[in-house]
């Protein structure tokens, strides 16, 4: 009888908070749906899809608006479907038997759930308690333990905290293994080196358009990098990865420059208003901490985290619970004035 391998048997299938809340602060996602104006430009583009054809492999008119956007070079950009698909496509053919990959902890946990299903042995860098990286110290460890791969994203999530443009490039400088930065969250910092990622052989920048971008839905994904390996991501990767429909909708999106950045003003002033309204509930409370964060979410350490989750819940407001942490994301400017005033509530309370 067919039994599962000892690397699958036991996993679960990843399962959201079911239910319908009033407010959804748990998943990063931009607080607002694209305007009219965009979604009727998205009604007439479907109309114009052949169906019955494959979509582009190469994604090439939604390369060239992701790379007119951000001023980079066409050629050096992978669309996936979703981070996530080349995170696992990357760790499972850049990496051969006997090689050693290092993540950082926290940080998103998908790093190393696959590095698990691709079976490469991962390493842990744990950060301190102010939850900074210290980038020497990684340095350090990444040759020491010969290390071919490391991965992290800046900025963090869950911390939103993150390492500097310069201290990006010194790792990046001073290492010999390939550097991931998951860069999600940098379209809300100003810290990238997504214009210089052509000059280093040994580097390769995530961006998605589930953020800032508002278009989770699309599932959009993309990977920048030299010609060298951008050229072998394309080859790896699936022939007809990117849909035809997330392919011109995510186009038209990327198209809308103006746009995008008056929401990433909104969603930083938000994120702000947020992060103040927290750190004054915690100064009169001696169990709550209050991080920093340069992303679109704030984190907060509490010994009271899951009765707090439980009582948002009650109030039809969802963060996410992370032990003893939350993460709340930065919503409209009506979401944060509702959890905030629910936290304040239940501190009275």
């Amino acid at each position: 009888m067919y039994q599962l391998n000892d690397k699958i048997k036991n996993l679960v299938p990843y399962e959201p908070i079911s239910g319908t809340y009033d407010i959804r602060l748990d998943a990063n996602e931009c607080p607002d749906n694209l305007p009219e104006e965009i979604r009727a430009q998205f009604a007439q583009k479907v109309r114009d899809i052949a169906f019955n054809r494959y979509p582009d492999p190469l994604a090439s008119s939604l390369v060239n608006s992701f790379a007119e956007y951000y001023n980079i070079d066409p050629a050096m950009v992978t669309a996936g479907n979703g981070s996530d698909e080349l995170i696992f496509l990357i760790e499972s053919a850049f990496m051969q038997k006997g090689d050693k990959m290092l993540v950082v902890s926290p940080d998103f946990s998908m790093y190393n759930f696959y590095s698990s299903i691709c079976e490469v042995s991962c390493r842990s860098f744990l950060k301190g308690s102010s939850l900074e990286i210290d980038v020497d110290a990684l340095i350090e460890t990444v040759n020491r333990e010969k290390i071919d791969l490391v991965i992290f994203s800046n900025p963090c999530n869950p911390t939103g905290k993150g390492i500097t443009r310069a201290e990006a490039k010194k790792l990046v400088k001073s290492v010999g293994a390939l550097v991931i930065l998951d860069e999600a969250y940098m379209d809300f910092w100003t810290e990238s080196l997504l214009d210089e990622v052509g000059a280093y052989s040994n580097l390769i920048i995530f961006r998605t358009a589930s953020k800032l971008v508002g278009s989770a839905a699309l599932r959009l994904g993309f990977a920048v990098a030299n010609p060298t390996i951008s050229r072998a991501i394309k080859a790896v990767k699936s022939p007809y990865n990117v849909n035809s429909v997330s392919q011109a909708l995510g186009e038209i999106v990327y198209r809308q420059k103006e746009y995008l950045q008056k929401r990433q003003k909104m969603i930083v002033n938000n994120k702000e208003m947020l992060y103040n309204g927290l750190t004054e509930i915690a100064d009169a409370q001696d169990d709550m901490i209050v991080y920093s964060s340069v992303a679109n979410f704030v984190f907060v350490k509490t010994d009271h985290s899951r009765a707090i989750w439980e009582y948002l819940k009650s109030r039809s407001i969802v963060v996410r619970l992370m032990g003893e942490y939350l993460r709340i994301t930065a919503g409209t400017a009506d979401e944060v004035a509702s959890v905030l005033r629910a936290l304040g509530d239940y501190v009275k309370g």
